[in-house]
């Protein structure tokens, strides 16, 4: 079974979580995840089975758009609803005050990692390292904000603790959708929000609506991926490896270069004179997908070699 499901990670479950599952429906030995949510966040998980999982690497680096609520005038040690509370303010700021510090956080800016990640310093995950109650020194991290949109703002009485132990706080919800580069921490962004702010914040929800080329609107459930799998209709839902690159030209190579190319062999390049020094979408003589392969100029000429392969 070669391809990429796309996946709805249900809430309450890590990415590895999902992974399980997903072997023991497919019974498939080669299978990785895309990027990894928060337990506690749902939303698009693309997984990579059999000859897919060469196409990791490249969807990794794809932007991500989520769906975030933010509950301002708290602040939590995790920097979401799942920590403790470690201070509250009043939230005496306007909505339109709320918008323009969202917005302000667009373009490329520096953001610190938070404690409780899965980032690994001198060989000990981040989490591992606040969960014996530490702080280490973390290096900020270039990331890029697309856009923020912010859907909607409203007065709320935030719950935390448990039974009797239980304290409310007045808040203020903000629902929006942000559009980022890879490696946002959205429960950070919150953080820096409500900091900039005055009254802290953190995150309260959080869907991850797209991954690269992958949308809610085409995911599974967990439970649908199961009935396919009984029904033996599981393959016909995989997203060939192809789409990943569907953003690349497509060369269509003729049947003495697809011999070369599948040996390995640089082949003298002829299919187009322009976009030297780029990848290519590389299709066989019968139109089958064979991988990605880079067009480079050397000094002799212009040559198109194999950079992933993904047939056979």
């Amino acid at each position: 079974m070669n391809g990429i499901l796309n996946v709805l990670k249900p809430a309450g479950m890590t990415s590895f979580d999902v992974i399980a599952v997903a072997r023991k429906i497919t019974q498939q030995r080669k299978i990785g995840h895309t990027g990894t949510l928060d337990p506690s966040a749902v939303g698009v998980l693309p997984i990579c089975l059999g000859n897919a999982t060469k196409a990791i690497e490249f969807m990794i680096d794809k932007d991500k758009v989520y769906r975030a609520e933010m509950t301002l005038g708290v602040t939590t040690d995790t920097q979401d609803s799942s920590g403790k509370v470690i201070s509250s303010h009043p939230v005496d700021v306007t909505n339109n005050e709320i918008v323009d510090v969202c917005k302000s956080f667009i373009g490329e800016i520096a953001q610190l990692p938070p404690m409780y990640s899965a980032i690994k310093i001198g060989g000990k995950k981040l989490y591992e390292i606040a969960r014996q109650g530490e702080t280490i020194e973390r290096q900020a991290r270039n990331i890029t904000i697309y856009d923020i949109n912010v859907i909607r703002i409203w007065d709320d009485i935030s719950i935390f603790g448990e039974n009797s132990s239980t304290v409310q706080y007045a808040t203020k919800k903000v629902l929006f959708d942000v559009h980022c580069s890879k490696g946002t921490y959205i429960r950070t962004l919150c953080n820096d929000i409500g900091e900039k702010l005055g009254c802290g914040g953190h995150m309260s929800f959080l869907v991850r609506t797209r991954a690269g080329n992958y949308d809610i609107n085409s995911a599974f459930t967990l439970e649908e991926i199961m009935e396919l799998a009984k029904e033996n209709t599981l393959s016909s839902k995989l997203v060939p490896v192809e789409s990943v690159f569907r953003d690349y030209d497509k060369v269509q190579l003729n049947e003495a270069d697809t011999a070369k190319y599948n040996n390995g062999v640089w082949i003298k390049y002829t299919y187009e004179k322009e976009n030297k020094n780029v990848n290519k979408r590389v299709y066989d003589f019968k139109g089958v997908f064979l991988g990605i392969g880079e067009v480079f100029d050397d000094g002799r000429g212009t040559f198109l070699k194999s950079k992933k392969f993904f047939r056979g």
